[in-house]
């Protein structure tokens, strides 16, 4: 049966599309990364405190985390192309603003901005690129994985290249970067994609284009801005503190209100049939883990290598280059075994694979040379990018064609939040300073880590073992 099935090329469409919608990804996912290099040199110039500096990053993963369920709808209802390019362009203005800020305050706003153009980016580009190659199950297994390898090099790559960036044009350079990437990205738009008629292609699926579930878009604001903030404070104040405690419960009060709202509302942000989907709920499940065990690890890891090493920025940075080598091999290598054994096996292995080397990474102590980090540093994104390539496509596949900007907004928001819980969770653990902290830290999170990867072995058993949306008439008409 597979020998039925050749390693599927891209025709020029195809590429010129992947290669229009990585932009979008790699300026996003590097903005993840790339500005933890750059917060001492900020806030050395501004003599800002640290809670400044964690709003520089928090806020454009939060506005970023909270914005694209809505991005996805109406990329769904509006037109995937129009909301993508639109993104572009804003991500352009406010990385100019970004670069050229005169305080904190100004650079706070201008990285939320940020964090709302990467939300109409990201849902959409991944909607785009489904379009492009939904009448082929085996091609569109491919490009997603060379979609995601551009991401996930990009988030690997973010240290290094803001090391050097910061080297040769200062901590400005790290947003300016971006302004002519957007703009090479938002002509390709113009040029490559086609324009979509939106409204035949709704009232084709039997959706109609509607107004934003601004409701249920509060709601999901409240809860996740409320649990993020409770688990940043938790550390400083406290768990039983007020403050936290208020905060965990509005969290929670908001998420069984957003349920509500969302089980009624006729034009749901978040339709609630789609988590009934097993293989779609076991994917999304399963990229929480993964990303709360990454985003967490890694952070805890910049710690490790700078405070107990005492390696520079750009030698820290230097230091994950294993890590970009293993997304680039491994991403690429999925798309070729999706294509022929489904998602549901290269989510397993991947997720053991990844779980042995967070394993491995426990190991770790204060004397331990880099050379010995090696082996979890080739194995973590080995299994990563083998699993959510393959996580990415068993969403696609488990959703109708007009809901893929839903679908795949979905599974970042729940992605993004899943970091960002790693993030300050495993950060807590490192705190203290010193350097047996930040071992204790490594080893507790690891461990943690390791957890995290098993349960999504454990997830990823539920995913449809060979998964493959059924292409609309229109799509098998194209094909033709």
């Amino acid at each position: 049966m597979n020998a039925r099935h050749p390693a599927p090329i891209l025709g020029p469409t195809v590429a010129r599309v992947l290669a229009t919608v990585s932009v979008a990804f790699v300026v996003t996912q590097l903005d993840v990364t790339i500005v933890n290099i750059a917060l001492p040199s900020i806030g050395a110039q501004w003599h800002t405190p640290v809670s400044t500096l964690q709003w520089i990053v928090d806020a454009y993963t939060l506005a970023f985390a909270v914005l694209m369920l809505s991005a996805g709808v109406l990329g769904d209802r509006f037109g995937a192309r129009r909301m993508f390019a639109s993104g572009l362009l804003l991500f352009a203005v406010s990385s100019l603003a970004c670069g050229l800020a005169p305080n904190a305050a100004s650079l706070v706003a201008a990285r939320a901005a940020q964090g709302v153009s990467a939300a109409a980016m990201l849902p959409n580009s991944l909607a785009l690129l489904n379009r492009a190659c939904s009448h082929d199950p085996h091609l569109r297994a491919r490009a997603v994985g060379l979609w995601t390898a551009s991401g996930s090099i990009s988030i690997a790559a973010g240290p290094v290249l803001g090391g050097m960036l910061i080297a040769a044009l200062g901590w400005r350079g790290i947003f300016l970067v971006n302004v002519p990437l957007c703009l090479a990205g938002l002509a390709a738009a113009f040029t490559w994609i086609p324009r979509e008629d939106n409204g035949s292609r709704s009232a084709q699926h039997g959706h109609r284009p509607t107004g934003i579930d601004l409701p249920g878009q509060c709601i999901v604001i409240v809860a996740l801005t409320a649990f993020t903030g409770a688990v940043i404070e938790m550390r400083p104040l406290g768990a039983s503190h007020p403050l936290v405690v208020f905060a965990l419960a509005v969290s929670v009060l908001a998420a069984l209100a957003f349920v509500v709202v969302e089980a009624k509302s006729r034009a749901p942000m978040m339709p609630l049939p789609l988590l009934r989907d097993a293989t779609f709920s076991a994917a999304v499940l399963f990229g929480i883990c993964v990303n709360m065990a990454y985003y967490g690890a890694i952070f805890v890891i910049s710690l490790y290598l700078q405070r107990v090493h005492g390696d520079t920025p750009l030698q820290a940075g230097l230091a994950f280059l294993p890590l970009t080598g293993g997304f680039l091999v491994s991403n690429v290598a999925s798309g070729w075994v999706v294509a022929r054994w489904g998602p549901r096996r290269p989510m397993i292995i991947g997720a053991a694979v990844g779980a042995l080397g967070y394993a491995l990474l426990h190991l770790a102590q204060a004397d331990t040379p880099v050379v010995a980090l090696l082996a979890p540093f080739l194995l973590i994104p080995a299994g990563m990018g083998l699993a959510v390539p393959a996580m990415t496509t068993a969403v696609l596949a488990s959703v109708d064609r007009s809901r893929a900007g839903t679908a795949s907004a979905l599974l970042n928001t729940a992605r993004q939040a899943g970091g960002a819980v790693g993030v300050a969770t495993f950060g807590a653990l490192a705190n203290a300073g010193a350097a047996s902290s930040v071992v204790a830290g490594l080893q507790i999170s690891a461990a943690i880590a390791t957890a995290l990867l098993l349960t999504g072995m454990a997830l990823a058993t539920r995913v449809h073992p060979s998964s493959h949306a059924r292409p609309s008439a229109e799509t098998e008409t194209a094909a033709r």
